[in-house]
């Protein structure tokens, strides 16, 4: 759940001017099963997810992030099975947090426990240079590490720090928080595609975005919680700028529902085209809202500060 900073985490920006986010990971979760293929069928592996593919080779199978993990990180005879609790293409970052989780699994069937940067930078590297997939790095290190951070990028690398705020500020944020489902989905390579190709263009709005994220970490040390919201409201009119693929007149009509019956503000997550709307809401005002976009799903959410972990794993 990214709240400031986002496009200033795409490389073809903080390789040339550095790029700071805030975001968080939250209670929903991928869920990868691997474990060792039995030798009795007419194919060695086989992968699992919203289809069923049985293979020998990794240049088998359709799925590209499976296809480059498996040849960046080589086990054979191997059953791969993925659930999660979120849908794809809904701006939440599952495809990236698929894509640590995958990674930590490949290397612990071979015996092998990298740390958490480490796994993100290769789940960076499987799906940005790998499988050429356009978009930022922040989603990968934020499910590696889990947390409430601020992450630093820059042509040396990443940084994470968690956010100075005491627990009690962060859990009153959390109440104020509503997660709304637009009902639209959206692929986020191609919304990402259009945001990296004007870049050059929209560079006063990116350096105002990652600016924010000073502000916004001051208002979680010791401001009005309020102005967080506020402060989103101004975030998410400067993302929309970054390209016209970001929303559209359904998405722009939620929006300006929510602030009409009390929100404060809110952003689209993801790369944007759809997905899932996050909204500032004072809890006076909650319930005008929720009345207000009775229509559409709301998805209740805890803050969570483990990111990746192997839930258990089999001695040899």
């Amino acid at each position: 759940m990214s709240f400031f900073g986002g496009g200033t985490d795409y490389k073809e920006y903080y390789e040339q001017y550095g790029g700071s986010v805030i975001s968080t990971t939250i209670d929903k979760y991928c869920y990868v099963t691997m474990r060792n293929f039995p030798p009795f069928f007419s194919f060695k592996n086989q992968l699992s997810y919203s289809k069923l593919e049985k293979f020998d080779s990794p240049d088998e199978l359709e799925h590209p992030l499976v296809r480059a993990a498996l040849k960046y990180i080589p086990v054979d005879r191997i059953q791969i099975n993925y659930d999660a609790d979120m849908p794809a293409s809904s701006g939440i970052g599952s495809s990236s947090a698929f894509a640590v989780g995958l990674v930590e699994g490949l290397h612990a069937m071979r015996g092998e426990y990298p740390d958490r940067m480490t796994i993100a930078k290769e789940a960076i590297h499987l799906e940005r240079d790998m499988c050429r997939e356009a978009g930022g790095v922040q989603d990968q290190i934020a499910a590696a590490f889990g947390g409430f951070n601020r992450i630093f990028f820059d042509k040396d690398g990443f940084r994470v720090r968690p956010v100075r705020s005491d627990a009690a500020r962060i859990g009153a944020l959390q109440k104020n928080l509503l997660l709304v489902f637009t009902g639209f989905t959206h692929f986020s390579g191609e919304v990402a595609a259009a945001q990296v190709k004007n870049i050059p263009a929209r560079l006063s709005q990116l350096h105002r975005m990652s600016e924010l994220t000073d502000a916004a970490e001051e208002i979680l040390g010791r401001g009005d919680l309020d102005d967080f919201g506020r402060l989103l409201n101004e975030t998410w009119r400067l993302k929309k700028e970054l390209s016209d693929r970001i929303s559209n007149s359904g998405i722009d009509s939620i929006y300006e529902k929510a602030l009409a019956s009390g929100a404060l503000g809110g952003k689209l997550l993801g790369a944007g085209g759809g997905g899932f709307l996050l909204l500032y809401v004072p809890l006076v005002e909650r319930e005008r809202v929720l009345c207000e976009l009775s229509g559409l799903m709301t998805v209740p959410f805890r803050f969570e500060y483990e990111g990746t972990k192997i839930i258990y794993v089999e001695d040899k």
